[in-house]
């Protein structure tokens, strides 16, 4: 595991300007070295200039002692090593104040004036020294070896810290920029998770409204002509026998239907995840649910179990079984449509047709189809219901299957209409983009 860059910040705990302890440390004892090698040095120049040997002492350590605040201001350290130079002293400094530099986020155009003064003055004060020495007969050598040796020296005392600063502060930058691209990237993924987190909500709720339509559809139209036939045959019982085995054969087959389609609705359901859990496997990752939410909410018409227009007379047959009379009239040119748009039309006439049952028993109802070039229209109108004192079932509405209507309507591009008519009827109208199915 990596520090991330917030990690990184919270772990600076120093004191002053340093990040860690370790660095401080560091730091002093570099000061130290410096302040003792300038302070050893500042004895013979002291003798040289001809003062007091505990001036070049004090003058040394307070020089060497710059080292300090290298991390804090690498341009002050390296300019009094430079200035330091003439009286041959601080080369410890100049080497770190160089390195130092080097490896800050300083512009390169001060880095590279700062090392050129430094390698000129260098290069003069080792020019100079090696000539004195020659002088007095230290060295017995050509006159060549005094550039080469100021050269060399100058040279040698210069590049390689600042070469290797050049280098640790790019790694350094490398490595920052790595570390600030994994927060970026961890903060990307935990939005992501976020949003797929949401995304699976947002199926997962879409889901339980179309299992909920659904499941309105199916029953409620049913369970409808159910009790409407259970209500008939309450009332007929006893005049006409016949009559009431008749309503009573429609209502066990009503009863036999509606179970059929709930199991077959369960069946796909439970398809999904049962066998999965049974078996021990691990649960679908959050960000699947989406996908087996599609999948099982087109599964019904994509194997052909869902209704379509073809079985329209059917739904009518068993109202008008019921004791509605309804009055069924098509337009245009009978085509075959798409399976979720053949669907669509007959689930919005068959709640149109329940609604009636529900609050307009007895009352006639006119259903018009018509089948136009780009588009298919329906129309469900009832009459307002007769006189109080006849028959009513009574049944109970939840106020769910207009809404349910718009929603199926809309999902397709359709426009969808509701309300009174004048007359004190209620009509319903749809109209849903054709889209023919494929032969």
């Amino acid at each position: 595991m990596t520090t991330t860059g917030e990690d990184h910040a919270a772990a600076r705990g120093g004191p002053w300007w340093w990040a860690r302890w370790r660095s401080a440390a560091l730091d002093v004892g570099l000061a130290l070295a410096s302040a003792l090698e300038c302070a050893f040095e500042g004895v013979r120049f002291a003798r040289d200039a001809g003062i007091p040997v505990a001036a070049g002492v004090v003058f040394g350590v307070l020089a060497g002692s710059a080292l300090l605040v290298r991390r804090q201001w690498p341009i002050a350290v390296v300019l009094v090593s430079i200035a330091i130079t003439p009286a041959q002293m601080g080369y410890l400094m100049g080497i770190v104040g160089l390195y130092t530099l080097a490896a800050s986020e300083l512009p390169r155009r001060i880095i590279g004036s700062l090392a050129g003064m430094s390698l000129v003055g260098m290069l003069i004060v080792m020019f100079v020294r090696v000539r004195q020495d020659m002088a007095r007969g230290t060295w017995d050598l050509g006159d060549w070896f005094v550039p080469f040796a100021a050269i060399t020296t100058a040279i040698g005392m210069t590049a390689p810290p600042l070469l290797l600063g050049l280098y640790v502060g790019a790694r350094r930058r490398l490595m920052e920029s790595l570390r600030e691209r994994a927060d970026s990237l961890e903060r990307e993924l935990m939005l992501l998770a976020e949003r797929a987190e949401e995304r699976a909500e947002w199926a997962r709720n879409e889901e339980r409204t179309r299992i909920a339509r659904e499941m309105h559809d199916v029953v409620a139209h049913r369970v409808s002509l159910m009790v409407v036939h259970a209500a008939a045959l309450q009332a007929v019982a006893r005049k006409d026998p016949e009559k009431a085995v008749k309503n009573a054969v429609l209502v066990g087959d009503m009863g036999r239907q509606a179970l059929t389609e709930l199991r077959e609705m369960l069946g796909v359901l439970r398809s999904g995840d049962g066998a999965g859990a049974r078996r021990g496997e691990p649960s679908v990752p959050l960000v699947a649910v989406g996908v087996a939410a599609a999948v099982a909410a087109s599964r019904v018409v994509e194997e052909g179990e869902g209704p379509c227009l073809s079985e329209l007379e059917e739904l009518i047959g068993q109202s008008a079984a019921a004791g509605m009379v309804v009055d069924l009239s098509v337009e245009g040119d009978v085509r075959s449509y798409a399976a979720e748009i053949e669907q669509t039309a007959y689930r919005v006439v068959q709640e149109a047709l329940t609604n009636v049952h529900k609050h307009a028993a007895g009352a006639k109802t006119h259903v018009r189809l018509a089948h136009r070039g780009s588009e298919i229209a329906m129309q469900v109108e009832n009459e307002p219901p007769p006189e109080v004192g006849s028959a009513s079932a009574r049944l109970p509405s939840g106020g769910n299957g207009l809404v349910g209507m718009k929603e199926r309507v809309a999902a397709l591009g359709g426009v969808f209409v509701s309300g009174p008519t004048d007359a004190g009827g209620f009509r319903v109208s749809a109209v849903i983009p054709a889209v023919v199915a494929a032969v």
